[in-house]
């Protein structure tokens, strides 16, 4: 389980807080859960953010089973003012690799998470990832030079998210 997952009553207020410490013309990137998408977008838009892109990630095998199987995972782009569009846009449909989510039940894969820190941060930017989970996200910006700065409810969830930091090595490939 994931903690907070039960209920959506911090979704409006971290997002106030999410848009509230970003900077000015930056991005926000999120995965979210389907299901409650209404209330993603509703907490999005109440804060200041902007959708400018939803991504799509292929998976080749379910998360779950319900009336369909659960084959692909989301996330929107959100944008704080008029960040500039990155060089080389990504695709809106990308390739998820299973990582095996041996740290974190949600856990993301690098090769889905470097191509998004790439894209929609700058090289002089601070990654925040509130939700932080087995830390791929901050491997994902430390393999690509960025500063990070990882939260976690957790405590477990936080602890087993700084063994891959203190593993990572430079130039290893992600």
């Amino acid at each position: 389980t994931v903690t907070n997952d039960s209920s959506d009553a911090w979704l409006r207020p971290a997002f106030s807080e999410i848009y509230r410490v970003l900077r000015r013309d930056a991005f926000c990137v999120t995965f979210y859960g389907w299901p409650a998408a209404d209330l993603f977008l509703s907490a999005f838009r109440q804060a200041g953010f902007r959708p400018v892109s939803h991504l799509s990630f292929v998976k080749n095998y379910p998360s779950f089973t319900g009336y369909t199987r659960a084959q692909h995972e989301v996330a929107y782009v959100l944008a704080k003012g008029a960040p500039a569009k990155p060089k080389d846009p990504i695709p809106d449909v990308l390739t998820w690799r299973y990582s095996g989510n041996k740290l974190h039940p949600t856990q993301k894969p690098l090769s889905v998470l470097v191509p998004l820190v790439l894209s929609f941060s700058t090289f002089d930017a601070l990654v925040l990832d509130p939700f932080c989970g087995s830390g791929s996200s901050l491997v994902a910006a430390q393999t690509v030079g960025r500063q990070f700065v990882g939260i976690e409810i957790d405590a477990a969830h936080a602890d087993a998210a700084r063994r891959p930091l203190a593993a990572y090595e430079p130039g290893s490939a992600p």
